[in-house]
């Protein structure tokens, strides 16, 4: 009896939903990059399915472990910005240079969580500041799902219509119902397909490393600067600005340790998620902030899920349209985005500095490399310097 009520306290629906949705945003948003990344490093289709492997068993087991340690919705994902970085930076460069790379931007990462120097930095950033960055950083994902009614009216109305209705009436279910309702409005029009898909397994194949100087200084400090920048910093901002008191060494210290062990794989950057965090760690997940944990345990058994049938993964994400994914990740994050704000300009002394960050951050610029989301909150804080010394 016991067991039976264990296993219902843990089923939850929407916490469900939101990790669905949080997988589906992770992949088919990203999962291409991975690709063309271990493309540039010269990977057969096998290593590129050990990488996707690799990655989605290191997410599964951390999303999983980590939330489930925490009881917080502690979400992980690759690095998008440093995927990307790879797709550039890997031309010229063997395979087992590249495993070498990934091996000390994920030792430096390990090193930053142990020594609890990035826990220091953070600490130091105002609470305005960090929410208006994630802010900015969730805006355009908003902007995409209205967008996306140029291209697919109908399909998209209807999602915008639900998402209204059930927010009023059942809003612990809301996420649910946009994501049933979508998935059957595109089966009735048309736009999903399965053809692809088929379970295939690959089995893991790991690569022995070597380390060159001019890898590790053009492929593996690049890759730990943008890793920590462009996404552990808005993932600890998606935490404390929903409440988590997160410990952020041991967080940032796992993910290190994590991308060490499934570098030979191609793991090449485990990190914590912001973008797909933020559908866990809001109320549509659960009514309950306490339980919100469950989403992170659902996301981290669908990882692990995908991790195993790897071969399978491009194909199943390339069925949903692109419309309907969208318009899905921006309407499961208009709570958050709201929350965001809120909490951006609720301190009057920081709300200039705060509409700075939001400003620069949504922009998307891009500079030497490194994401908007550090260059909006490093003009942030020198704006919230430059206030609070006027004021003084």
């Amino acid at each position: 009896m016991s067991n039976s009520l264990s296993f219902r306290q843990h089923f939850h629906l929407p916490a469900i939903a939101a990790g669905f949705a949080a997988v589906l945003i992770g992949y088919s948003g990203s999962a291409v990059i991975v690709f063309q990344a271990a493309k540039a490093a010269g990977a057969s289709p096998e290593q590129i399915g050990t990488w996707m492997m690799a990655l989605g068993i290191g997410l599964g087991v951390t999303s999983f472990g980590l939330s489930w340690r925490y009881k917080m919705p502690i979400i992980t994902a690759w690095s998008t910005p440093g995927a990307a970085l790879l797709v550039t930076s890997l031309e010229g460069i063997s395979m087992p240079e590249a495993i070498g790379a990934f091996l000390f931007s994920a030792l430096l990462i390990t090193l930053s969580g142990v020594t609890g120097w990035f826990e220091r930095i953070i600490d130091r950033i105002p609470l305005p500041l960090s929410a208006a960055m994630l802010a900015g950083i969730l805006f355009q994902f908003g902007v995409d799902a209205f967008v996306s009614l140029e291209s697919r009216f109908t399909l998209v109305l209807a999602m915008f219509a639900v998402y209204l209705v059930a927010k009023r009436l059942i809003p612990r279910y809301t996420i649910l119902i946009v994501l049933v309702v979508g998935l059957i409005l595109c089966q009735f029009q048309g736009l999903l397909d399965f053809s692809g898909f088929s379970l295939v397994f690959h089995l893991p194949q790991a690569i022995m490393p070597e380390f060159s100087l001019s890898a590790l200084i053009g492929v593996g400090i690049p890759l730990f600067v943008v890793t920590m920048v462009s996404q552990n910093i808005p993932g600890i901002a998606v935490l404390r600005t929903d409440g988590y008191p997160a410990p952020i060494s041991p967080l940032i210290s796992w993910t290190g340790i994590t991308t060490l062990i499934t570098a030979p794989f191609g793991g090449f950057a485990i990190n914590l998620a912001a973008i797909t965090a933020a559908i866990c760690t809001g109320p549509e997940a659960h009514s309950d902030a306490s339980k919100r944990y469950l989403a992170g345990l659902s996301t981290g058994i669908l990882y692990l899920l995908l991790g195993i049938f790897s071969g399978a993964i491009a194909a199943l994400f390339n069925a949903f349209p692109g419309e309907f994914v969208l318009s899905l990740a921006g309407l499961a994050l208009l709570s958050t985005i709201a929350n965001s704000l809120y909490t951006a300009v609720s301190d009057h002394a920081s709300r200039e500095a705060a509409v700075v960050t939001f400003v620069v951050t949504a922009s998307g610029l891009s500079l030497f490399g490194i994401g908007a989301a550090f260059w909006g909150l490093v003009a942030g804080v020198i704006a919230n310097l430059v206030f609070t010394k006027k004021k003084e």
